[in-house]
Protein backbone atom coordinates (compact mmCIF):
# COMPACT_ATOMS: atom_id res chain seq x y z
CA UNK A 1 0.00 0.00 0.00
CA UNK A 2 1.32 3.69 -0.84
CA UNK A 3 -0.01 6.33 1.12
CA UNK A 4 -0.47 10.17 -1.04
CA UNK A 5 -1.14 13.66 1.13
CA UNK A 6 -5.01 13.73 -0.37
CA UNK A 7 -5.46 17.26 0.45
CA UNK A 8 -3.82 20.57 1.60
CA UNK A 9 -3.77 23.90 3.11
CA UNK A 10 -2.25 26.71 5.22
CA UNK A 11 -3.30 29.22 7.12
CA UNK A 12 -1.36 32.71 7.89
CA UNK A 13 -2.56 35.02 9.73
CA UNK A 14 -3.70 38.54 8.56
CA UNK A 15 -1.29 40.56 10.71
CA UNK A 16 1.53 41.51 8.25
CA UNK A 17 4.83 42.64 10.18
CA UNK A 18 7.70 44.42 8.06
CA UNK A 19 10.75 44.63 8.88
CA UNK A 20 11.08 47.89 9.89
CA UNK A 21 9.02 47.09 12.74
CA UNK A 22 10.59 44.72 13.59
CA UNK A 23 14.19 46.56 13.43
CA UNK A 24 12.72 49.40 15.39
CA UNK A 25 11.71 46.78 18.41
CA UNK A 26 15.17 45.63 19.27
CA UNK A 27 16.97 47.88 21.55
CA UNK A 28 19.61 47.99 24.01
CA UNK A 29 18.58 49.41 27.08
CA UNK A 30 15.82 51.71 24.97
CA UNK A 31 18.02 52.72 22.15
CA UNK A 32 17.37 50.80 18.58
CA UNK A 33 20.46 48.98 17.54
CA UNK A 34 20.11 47.38 13.96
CA UNK A 35 19.82 50.18 10.97
CA UNK A 36 17.07 49.99 8.65
CA UNK A 37 17.59 47.56 5.86
CA UNK A 38 19.37 45.14 8.25
CA UNK A 39 17.08 41.71 8.50
CA UNK A 40 16.47 42.24 4.51
CA UNK A 41 20.57 41.92 4.35
CA UNK A 42 21.08 39.02 6.46
CA UNK A 43 17.98 36.96 5.79
CA UNK A 44 16.54 38.05 2.28
CA UNK A 45 13.35 38.56 4.80
CA UNK A 46 10.69 41.43 3.70
CA UNK A 47 7.95 40.51 5.88
CA UNK A 48 5.97 38.12 8.26
CA UNK A 49 2.58 37.34 10.06
CA UNK A 50 2.04 37.51 14.04
CA UNK A 51 -0.78 36.12 15.17
CA UNK A 52 -2.99 38.12 17.92
CA UNK A 53 -2.25 37.76 21.34
CA UNK A 54 -4.89 35.27 22.18
CA UNK A 55 -4.57 33.57 19.44
CA UNK A 56 -3.03 30.00 20.28
CA UNK A 57 -1.35 27.25 18.22
CA UNK A 58 -4.43 25.17 18.63
CA UNK A 59 -6.53 28.23 16.73
CA UNK A 60 -3.97 27.97 13.57
CA UNK A 61 -3.84 24.61 13.28
CA UNK A 62 -7.05 24.43 13.59
CA UNK A 63 -7.65 27.45 11.09
CA UNK A 64 -5.65 25.53 8.66
CA UNK A 65 -7.56 22.56 9.29
CA UNK A 66 -11.17 23.31 9.19
CA UNK A 67 -11.87 23.95 5.90
CA UNK A 68 -11.36 20.35 5.07
CA UNK A 69 -14.87 19.42 6.35
CA UNK A 70 -16.17 20.98 3.42
CA UNK A 71 -15.43 17.74 1.69
CA UNK A 72 -14.56 15.44 4.09
CA UNK A 73 -16.96 14.15 6.98
CA UNK A 74 -14.91 14.73 10.39
CA UNK A 75 -16.43 11.30 11.51
CA UNK A 76 -14.22 9.59 8.58
CA UNK A 77 -11.03 10.81 10.18
CA UNK A 78 -9.36 7.90 11.83
CA UNK A 79 -6.43 9.67 13.12
CA UNK A 80 -5.59 13.31 13.94
CA UNK A 81 -1.52 14.04 14.30
CA UNK A 82 -0.29 17.52 15.57
CA UNK A 83 3.11 18.19 14.62
CA UNK A 84 4.72 21.25 15.46
CA UNK A 85 7.82 22.70 17.43
CA UNK A 86 4.97 24.91 19.45
CA UNK A 87 2.24 23.98 21.81
CA UNK A 88 -0.48 25.56 23.70
CA UNK A 89 0.98 23.23 26.76
CA UNK A 90 3.18 21.17 28.30
CA UNK A 91 -0.26 18.77 29.71
CA UNK A 92 -2.03 17.67 27.50
CA UNK A 93 -0.76 17.13 24.35
CA UNK A 94 -2.24 19.75 21.51
CA UNK A 95 -3.57 17.38 19.12
CA UNK A 96 -6.58 16.96 22.42
CA UNK A 97 -7.01 20.56 22.17
CA UNK A 98 -7.49 20.72 18.76
CA UNK A 99 -10.09 17.59 18.32
CA UNK A 100 -12.32 19.75 20.93
CA UNK A 101 -12.28 22.32 18.56
CA UNK A 102 -12.32 20.54 15.89
CA UNK A 103 -14.96 18.21 17.03
CA UNK A 104 -13.16 14.84 16.32
CA UNK A 105 -13.84 11.72 18.15
CA UNK A 106 -10.19 9.71 16.61
CA UNK A 107 -7.44 9.06 18.62
CA UNK A 108 -5.19 11.58 18.83
CA UNK A 109 -1.34 12.69 20.01
CA UNK A 110 1.65 14.55 19.84
CA UNK A 111 4.83 14.49 17.76
CA UNK A 112 7.20 16.67 18.30
CA UNK A 113 11.16 17.32 16.31
CA UNK A 114 11.79 20.93 16.16
CA UNK A 115 11.11 22.11 12.54
CA UNK A 116 11.09 18.32 11.59
CA UNK A 117 8.16 17.96 13.21
CA UNK A 118 5.28 17.59 10.07
CA UNK A 119 7.59 15.82 7.75
CA UNK A 120 8.00 13.53 11.17
CA UNK A 121 4.29 13.67 11.05
CA UNK A 122 4.14 12.61 7.61
CA UNK A 123 6.30 9.68 8.17
CA UNK A 124 4.54 8.14 11.08
CA UNK A 125 0.65 8.78 9.58
CA UNK A 126 2.51 6.86 6.47
CA UNK A 127 3.35 3.95 8.29
CA UNK A 128 -0.08 4.09 10.53
CA UNK A 129 -1.94 3.82 6.85
CA UNK A 130 0.39 1.44 5.61
CA UNK A 131 0.18 -1.19 7.95
CA UNK A 132 -3.74 -0.78 8.12
CA UNK A 133 -3.79 0.76 11.52
CA UNK A 134 -5.78 3.76 10.11
CA UNK A 135 -7.25 5.00 6.64
CA UNK A 136 -7.30 8.67 6.69
CA UNK A 137 -4.99 10.65 9.08
CA UNK A 138 -5.10 14.18 9.62
CA UNK A 139 -1.52 15.79 9.81
CA UNK A 140 -2.15 19.78 11.89
CA UNK A 141 0.61 21.95 12.64
CA UNK A 142 0.72 25.28 14.03
CA UNK A 143 3.39 27.49 14.80
CA UNK A 144 3.15 30.84 16.89
CA UNK A 145 7.05 31.74 17.39
CA UNK A 146 6.42 35.54 17.76
CA UNK A 147 5.94 34.42 21.56
CA UNK A 148 10.14 33.00 21.72
CA UNK A 149 11.29 36.91 20.01
CA UNK A 150 13.19 39.27 22.67
CA UNK A 151 13.31 42.19 21.62
CA UNK A 152 15.05 43.56 24.72
CA UNK A 153 18.52 42.79 24.84
CA UNK A 154 21.44 43.65 26.97
CA UNK A 155 24.93 43.38 24.61
CA UNK A 156 26.05 42.52 21.35
CA UNK A 157 26.58 38.51 22.43
CA UNK A 158 23.05 38.33 22.97
CA UNK A 159 21.72 39.91 20.14
CA UNK A 160 24.00 37.24 18.23
CA UNK A 161 22.34 34.84 20.12
CA UNK A 162 18.79 36.07 19.35
CA UNK A 163 19.43 37.92 15.51
CA UNK A 164 17.69 34.54 13.76
CA UNK A 165 14.81 34.94 15.92
CA UNK A 166 13.82 38.59 14.10
CA UNK A 167 12.99 36.21 11.11
CA UNK A 168 10.35 34.35 12.65
CA UNK A 169 7.06 33.97 11.54
CA UNK A 170 3.37 32.37 12.88
CA UNK A 171 1.49 30.08 10.57
CA UNK A 172 -0.56 27.03 10.30
CA UNK A 173 -0.69 23.45 8.17
CA UNK A 174 -2.70 20.47 7.42
CA UNK A 175 -2.55 17.95 5.66
CA UNK A 176 -4.73 14.67 5.23
CA UNK A 177 -3.53 11.10 4.43
CA UNK A 178 -5.12 8.48 2.72
CA UNK A 179 -4.10 5.37 0.75
CA UNK A 180 -3.10 6.10 -2.94
CA UNK A 181 -5.95 5.53 -5.71
CA UNK A 182 -3.15 6.04 -8.70
CA UNK A 183 0.30 6.41 -8.85
CA UNK A 184 0.68 9.43 -6.66
CA UNK A 185 2.35 9.12 -3.34
CA UNK A 186 4.98 8.74 -0.75
CA UNK A 187 7.89 6.35 -2.48
CA UNK A 188 10.82 6.98 0.02
CA UNK A 189 11.62 8.63 3.52
CA UNK A 190 14.99 8.68 5.46
CA UNK A 191 15.83 10.96 8.79
CA UNK A 192 18.89 11.23 10.23
CA UNK A 193 19.61 13.13 13.44
CA UNK A 194 22.89 14.21 15.23
CA UNK A 195 22.04 14.61 18.91
CA UNK A 196 25.68 15.72 20.33
CA UNK A 197 24.52 19.18 18.36
CA UNK A 198 21.60 19.75 20.35
CA UNK A 199 22.42 23.15 21.91
CA UNK A 200 23.46 24.74 18.84
CA UNK A 201 19.07 25.82 18.89
CA UNK A 202 17.26 25.81 21.86
CA UNK A 203 14.18 27.14 23.38
CA UNK A 204 15.11 26.25 27.02
CA UNK A 205 12.10 27.25 28.97
CA UNK A 206 9.34 25.15 29.97
CA UNK A 207 10.92 22.04 31.02
CA UNK A 208 12.44 19.77 33.70
CA UNK A 209 15.55 21.86 33.10
CA UNK A 210 14.24 25.65 33.33
CA UNK A 211 10.92 25.20 34.76
CA UNK A 212 10.73 28.60 36.14
CA UNK A 213 13.22 30.79 34.26
CA UNK A 214 11.36 33.14 31.99
CA UNK A 215 14.11 34.49 30.34
CA UNK A 216 14.68 31.08 28.81
CA UNK A 217 11.23 30.92 26.99
CA UNK A 218 12.95 32.94 24.05
CA UNK A 219 14.73 32.03 20.73
CA UNK A 220 18.04 31.61 20.33
CA UNK A 221 20.80 30.55 18.37
CA UNK A 222 24.03 29.71 16.76
CA UNK A 223 23.33 30.02 13.22
CA UNK A 224 26.48 29.67 11.57
CA UNK A 225 27.64 26.84 13.67
CA UNK A 226 24.43 25.35 12.94
CA UNK A 227 24.14 25.61 9.00
CA UNK A 228 28.15 23.94 9.03
CA UNK A 229 27.04 20.91 11.41
CA UNK A 230 23.89 20.34 8.28
CA UNK A 231 26.26 20.58 5.51
CA UNK A 232 28.42 18.31 7.52
CA UNK A 233 25.38 15.79 8.82
CA UNK A 234 23.86 16.17 4.90
CA UNK A 235 26.82 15.15 3.01
CA UNK A 236 26.25 12.37 0.97
CA UNK A 237 23.06 12.22 2.20
CA UNK A 238 21.04 12.98 -1.18
CA UNK A 239 23.06 10.41 -3.03
CA UNK A 240 22.63 7.61 -0.05
CA UNK A 241 18.62 8.56 -0.81
CA UNK A 242 18.22 8.25 -4.17
CA UNK A 243 20.75 4.88 -4.34
CA UNK A 244 18.58 3.59 -2.14
CA UNK A 245 15.30 4.39 -3.90
CA UNK A 246 16.28 4.10 -7.38
CA UNK A 247 15.60 8.25 -8.33
CA UNK A 248 18.01 10.48 -10.25
CA UNK A 249 18.62 14.50 -9.68
CA UNK A 250 17.03 14.57 -13.53
CA UNK A 251 13.51 13.26 -11.68
CA UNK A 252 12.76 15.67 -9.16
CA UNK A 253 10.57 18.64 -10.64
CA UNK A 254 10.74 20.58 -7.65
CA UNK A 255 12.30 20.46 -3.62
CA UNK A 256 10.48 22.03 -0.67
CA UNK A 257 12.73 22.70 1.67
CA UNK A 258 12.62 24.06 4.89
CA UNK A 259 13.09 27.79 5.21
CA UNK A 260 15.52 29.58 7.41
CA UNK A 261 16.92 32.59 4.86
CA UNK A 262 17.93 33.01 1.25
CA UNK A 263 21.26 31.44 1.81
CA UNK A 264 20.22 28.41 3.30
CA UNK A 265 18.79 27.63 -0.28
CA UNK A 266 21.83 28.23 -1.78
CA UNK A 267 23.50 26.15 0.94
CA UNK A 268 21.10 23.60 0.42
CA UNK A 269 21.16 23.46 -3.20
CA UNK A 270 24.79 23.59 -3.01
CA UNK A 271 25.24 20.06 -1.11
CA UNK A 272 22.43 18.47 -2.85
CA UNK A 273 23.63 19.29 -6.20
CA UNK A 274 20.36 20.69 -7.69
CA UNK A 275 19.41 24.27 -9.23
CA UNK A 276 18.46 26.60 -6.62
CA UNK A 277 15.34 27.25 -9.46
CA UNK A 278 13.77 23.95 -8.34
CA UNK A 279 13.54 25.08 -4.66
CA UNK A 280 10.08 26.67 -4.11
CA UNK A 281 10.43 29.96 -1.79
CA UNK A 282 7.97 31.90 0.39
CA UNK A 283 10.41 32.63 2.68
CA UNK A 284 10.52 36.86 1.70
CA UNK A 285 6.96 36.65 2.84
CA UNK A 286 6.63 34.16 5.26
CA UNK A 287 9.68 34.26 7.25
CA UNK A 288 10.80 31.41 9.29
CA UNK A 289 7.75 29.55 10.32
CA UNK A 290 9.88 26.39 11.66
CA UNK A 291 7.62 22.82 10.74
CA UNK A 292 5.01 24.86 8.99
CA UNK A 293 7.60 25.98 6.40
CA UNK A 294 7.67 23.13 4.30
CA UNK A 295 3.87 22.71 4.23
CA UNK A 296 3.25 26.53 3.29
CA UNK A 297 5.40 26.33 0.61
CA UNK A 298 3.78 22.89 -0.52
CA UNK A 299 0.44 24.47 -0.75
CA UNK A 300 1.56 28.19 -2.06
CA UNK A 301 2.85 25.77 -5.69
CA UNK A 302 -0.49 24.08 -5.33
CA UNK A 303 -2.52 27.24 -5.57
CA UNK A 304 0.16 28.80 -7.87
CA UNK A 305 -0.98 25.80 -10.15
CA UNK A 306 3.40 24.89 -9.98
CA UNK A 307 2.37 20.94 -8.93
CA UNK A 308 1.11 18.91 -11.79
CA UNK A 309 -0.13 15.62 -10.93
CA UNK A 310 2.73 12.74 -11.67
CA UNK A 311 5.50 15.08 -10.72
CA UNK A 312 8.04 13.87 -8.56
CA UNK A 313 8.76 16.03 -5.72
CA UNK A 314 11.46 15.81 -2.90
CA UNK A 315 10.84 17.42 0.74
CA UNK A 316 14.30 18.26 2.65
CA UNK A 317 13.83 18.28 6.61
CA UNK A 318 16.72 20.45 8.31
CA UNK A 319 15.81 20.90 12.03
CA UNK A 320 17.82 21.92 15.36
CA UNK A 321 18.86 18.31 17.56
CA UNK A 322 20.42 17.93 14.59
CA UNK A 323 17.35 16.45 12.38
CA UNK A 324 17.55 15.93 8.27
CA UNK A 325 15.61 14.19 6.14
CA UNK A 326 14.48 13.27 2.77
CA UNK A 327 11.41 12.88 1.39
CA UNK A 328 10.00 11.65 -2.14
CA UNK A 329 6.59 11.73 -3.28
CA UNK A 330 4.76 11.36 -6.93
CA UNK A 331 2.74 14.30 -6.52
Amino acid sequence: MISAIQWLNAYLPPEVVDNAAIESRIQFDGNPVLPAGSLERIFGIRERRFAAADVQVSDLACAAAEPLFDCVPRGEIDCLIFAAACADLIEPATANIIQQKLQLACPVFDVKNACNSFTSGIQVADALICNGTYRNVLVVNGEKLSDTICFSLQDTAELKRRIAAYSLGDAGAAALLAPSADNSGIRFQRFRSAGQHWKLCTIQGGGSMFPFDATKHYFEGQTLELTAVIQQEAKGFLDECLEASGWTRDDISMVFTHQVSERTFRSVADFCGLPEERFHKIFSHCGNTAAASIPLALHDAQQRGMLQKGQKIMLIGLAAGVSISVQLMVW
